[in-house]
């Protein structure tokens, strides 16, 4: 929670990013251009918009996405009797790491609808004009009750689930990449250790790492999750905000997910599909070293 509070400023700026890239014309060129015209037009709670739902998504995803990725796990040492000693593959790992953030994707997906929808409310036509210098009206905004309701009233409960092939995609491969270069980092620093110290290999494990080296295996496996699959959470995000920045004629239907890819490839190519990734890196590379260090001292002394 403390991590998304930190972070949260960074994110609101990836997606709106993100979300710019379909424009004819560009709102921020960029971070910290965002950053600055955000903090200049909307002040501190223009920076936080959002932030609630980020904070019950991080509790929701991380409690899903360790308790599927252990289940899994076990699943896969059982279905393959797997000797309990010996770590499994990056490949299975990768396998149990991808079910898991299958799941948290479905449990996801609202909460980044809800989040996205809330950091680019100010951008809409007639909230807000970023550039020309004139004071803002800025009318009442919906808060995230109000979004849901909206949303369930306009589309159903299926609407929830907007942008849900993007989360699927970025939770999946993001979560593969997330968990098996933590995995493989630390390997590293354990077998630097057998090594030093003339042990056989598997006779340490993470609990005898030193705090730096768990963050540090941590650090990159969230540079990892994040340029991995970074192209399906832009498209998500340009789906997600496509009512309040690029509403539709009556009649013309919902953009597809692959439609918006090529949308966007047309638009700005490879550059375009990564809007925001710099600033998403430089955010998610402390928050998933905390993560670690947090997660795997708990099972240090707990587990």
């Amino acid at each position: 929670m403390a991590s998304k509070v930190l972070e949260h400023p960074f994110d609101l700026t990836k997606v709106r990013l993100q979300a710019q890239v379909l424009d004819s014309t560009k709102r921020f060129s960029g971070p910290i251009d965002c950053l600055t015209k955000t903090w200049k037009n909307e002040g501190i709670r223009g920076l936080y918009r959002g932030l609630p739902a980020p904070v019950v998504g991080a509790m929701a995803e991380n409690a899903s996405l360790f308790l599927c990725y252990n289940q899994l796990q076990a699943l896969i040492r059982t279905s393959s009797n797997h000797p309990a000693g010996q770590p499994l593959s990056l490949g299975q790992l990768a396998i149990a790491a991808g079910g898991a953030g299958a799941v948290a994707s479905f449990l996801l997906t609202p909460i980044e609808l809800v989040k996205c929808k809330m950091q680019v409310q100010m951008l809409s036509a007639g909230v807000l004009a970023v550039s020309g210098g004139n004071t803002p009206e800025i009318r009442k905004l919906k808060g995230p009750f109000s979004i849901l309701t909206s949303v369930v009233r306009t589309n159903g409960v299926r609407g929830l689930w907007l942008g849900q092939t993007g989360t699927l995609l970025r939770e999946s491969g993001g979560s593969a990449a997330w968990f098996t270069m933590n995995e493989f980092v630390s390997g590293l620093f354990i077998s630097r250790r057998e090594k030093a110290q003339g042990l056989p290999a598997y006779s340490l494990s993470k609990k005898d790492l030193s705090p730096w080296e768990l963050a540090l295996s941590g650090a990159c496996a969230g540079i990892a999750y994040n340029v991995s699959l970074f192209p399906a959470d832009t498209v998500k995000s340009a789906l997600q905000t496509e009512e309040e920045l690029r509403p539709r004629a009556p009649g013309v239907p919902r953009p597809t997910f692959v439609g918006t890819f090529l949308s966007m490839y047309r638009a700005q190519g490879i550059r375009g599909l990564y809007a925001g990734l710099g600033v998403t890196v430089a955010r998610s590379a402390p928050s998933s070293a905390m993560i670690f260090l947090i997660y795997d001292g708990l099972n240090k002394h707990f587990g």
